[in-house]
């Protein structure tokens, strides 16, 4: 049973009006610097496996907040943040660096709202998003597996990843279909957390952007074994304590 902690990066010059995608050296503002460090002191006590990143500059850099935050006293540190190309933004192709008022205009605009499984991106470098939600999900199920036999199954790690991306794995552990992934909302610096168990994924935690996230820390196996006569996959009706 690993947890997924999935950090959208916090906020660039370019979050909001334009469709950054994979445009080279887009930083974090202030404002994002700002975000991402008090997510980090946020995250520090929880002990992370591993520290996970898209390979784009908004992206490592709020890894690198949230390993500069650990240390003696507030979380084991982390010793590398790993790079994984398969948690990079959906490649826009020729919408890419365009500003999303313009692309509002465009017929393939209504698509990606209501039909997104239909979509693919136009241009050379275009992806389809059903493409992009593969290669994140089968990602995030090579990551659980190696976690969990380096670390145990119980160890949490994080990733640093892309607001629709992140969209797109929360509708896999819903079992939702592509098509509702709009209903999701990722902002910048939230946390979205979701265990992973051998029968089926928890949504923890949707879009956080605040509060304390002590409880995500699991039982270990043995703690939870036979409780309440309960196994780690079970889902308690009425929700549970």
């Amino acid at each position: 049973m690993t947890t997924l902690l999935l950090v959208r990066h916090g906020l660039t010059a370019m979050t909001g009006p334009v469709l950054a995608g994979w445009t080279p050296a887009v930083h974090l503002d202030e404002r994002g610097r700002a975000q991402v460090a008090a997510l980090a002191r946020r995250m520090a006590p929880l002990p992370l496996a591993a520290l996970v990143s898209s390979p784009l500059e908004r992206c490592a850099e709020t890894a690198e907040a949230i390993a500069a935050a650990r240390g003696p006293g507030r979380g084991a540190p982390v010793e590398k943040i790993e790079t994984d190309e398969r948690f990079g933004e959906v490649r826009y192709g020729d919408w890419t660096g365009r500003p999303l008022k313009e692309l509002a205009e465009e017929p393939l605009w209504k698509v990606v709202q209501a039909h997104p499984s239909a979509v693919t991106f136009p241009g050379e470098a275009g992806e389809s998003l059903a493409a992009a939600q593969h290669r994140a999900v089968t990602a995030v199920r090579d990551w659980n597996a190696r976690i969990a036999a380096e670390h145990g199954p119980d160890a949490l790690y994080a990733v640093c990843s892309h607001g629709d991306i992140i969209k797109a794995i929360v509708a896999d552990a819903l079992g939702l279909h592509l098509d509702q992934f709009q209903r999701i909302q990722a902002d910048p610096a939230s946390l979205t957390v979701i265990r992973y168990t051998e029968t089926r994924p928890f949504v923890v935690r949707v879009n956080d952007t605040g509060g304390d996230i002590a409880a995500l820390v699991p039982e270990t196996s043995g703690e939870s074994a036979g409780k309440d006569g309960l196994g780690p996959d079970d889902a308690v009706p009425g929700g549970g304590a």
